[in-house]
């Protein structure tokens, strides 16, 4: 179903998030999803302001990356610079949390306990020095772990002359989640903001697959347009070769 815009979204998938303090099955039902970072990072910021509990702060060690001898002014750069670069696979420089909220893990930290890439959890408390955490489905549902501050490389350059080196809780909101993260997952509430269209194969059928019902899911389109439909990128080159066997 369609709606109108992203509060609205945001009340449909998340209801009465502002006046409750929500278990963690709660999170395990619903999510939203979008096709862009920036997208994803606005929602989860305006759903963790409705969100009930304490805000805490938590600032990355950001570094620079030089070959050992080898002078650089890289050196020179100032550290409220480093701590606003966004790259893939790096938690943001500004980790804001609340106890409750739904997070999910960057890097494999222990598989064999659950903590991979992709695993979503809640957080039980939050100090300086580590997270302490509940895993949200699979088999370590309901499990408690404790996430420490490690040093990150992004996964892929964003095109600056350095390399970043960022010390901090290898974790993001999960409140929604880009498209790409989203899959595996499998839940009964799916929002997806469209307002963007996606802009690589396969991206909508993702998005639409995640709902164990069509029932269940709410769409956000552009407002410039009245009709319910949107560009589907595939590659054409696929059928082609199917046709050929």
């Amino acid at each position: 179903m369609r709606v109108p815009d992203t509060n609205t979204l945001i009340r449909n998938i998340y209801p009465n998030i502002d006046s409750l303090q929500p278990p963690p099955a709660y999170f395990l039902d619903r999510i939203i999803l979008a096709a862009r970072n920036s997208d994803v990072d606005d929602i989860n910021r305006a759903i963790l302001d409705l969100f009930p509990g304490d805000l805490s702060t938590f600032y990355s060690a950001d570094s620079v990356e030089t070959e050992p001898g080898v002078f650089s002014q890289s050196h020179h750069i100032p550290t409220e610079y480093l701590r606003s670069i966004e790259a893939s696979g790096l938690p943001p420089g500004e980790l804001h949390l609340k106890p409750g909220c739904p997070l999910i893990l960057l890097r494999n930290l222990a598989p064999a306990r659950g903590l991979c890439n992709g695993t979503r959890l809640i957080l039980k408390r939050a100090t300086g020095r580590v997270l302490e955490v509940q895993i949200l489905g699979g088999q370590h549902d309901g499990e408690l772990s404790f996430i420490p501050r490690i040093g990150l490389l992004p996964s892929t350059q964003p095109g600056f002359t350095f390399q970043l080196r960022r010390r901090q809780f290898p974790v993001r909101l999960a409140f929604a989640l880009t498209i790409n993260k989203s899959q595996g997952q499998t839940v009964r509430y799916v929002g997806i903001d469209l307002r963007e269209p996606v802009f690589a194969h396969g991206q909508l059928y993702v998005a639409l697959s995640r709902a164990t019902s069509h029932k269940r899911v709410k769409i956000v389109l552009p407002s410039t347009t009245s009709e319910n439909r949107l560009r589907n990128v595939v590659y054409p080159e696929i059928f082609a070769m199917v046709g050929e066997y």
